[in-house]
């Protein structure tokens, strides 16, 4: 698979638009666990970056609670200010934010950290869940 290259753009708060490119970055074959990825900037004009990490293919309904139940969010914690599950989306999902890094290499890094550390939970976790489908099933 050809490596990925994402591009972050500003959204403005008020109106929800994308309203200005930031920079690209070239991602590894992990693109597929990244759901979407913006910044928004606040009143003391720090930008904080939002991207929604979530699996890398549709889940079965019981699937999506058992890797709710085995996601262990603190294997991403140290990459991140804020980690959340976020429940109104098909998959699982989990909604991580950070501060914006200017150094383009420095930012590609802990993208690149970040995606690594929730493929290696995602990876545990489908292992964990791989015979507890009675446990979910009634």
């Amino acid at each position: 698979m050809d490596e990925t290259v994402i591009v972050i753009m500003l959204k403005d708060k008020k109106t929800g638009f994308l309203e200005k490119e930031l920079s690209c970055y070239h991602l590894g074959e992990q693109q597929d666990i990244m759901l979407n990825i913006y910044a928004e900037e606040n009143e003391q004009n720090e930008i904080t970056i939002f991207m929604k990490l979530t699996c890398e293919r549709d889940v079965l309904d019981w699937e999506y609670n058992a890797i709710l139940d085995y996601y262990d969010m603190e294997t991403v914690k140290p990459y991140v200010d804020t980690i959340q599950e976020l429940e109104e989306e098909y998959n699982p999902v989990w909604l991580v934010t950070f501060p914006f890094l200017y150094e383009q290499q420095q930012m590609e890094q802990k993208l690149c950290l970040i995606l690594q550390a929730h493929e290696k939970e995602l990876n545990s976790v489908y292992e964990v869940i791989a015979d507890k489908k009675g446990d979910y099933i009634e």
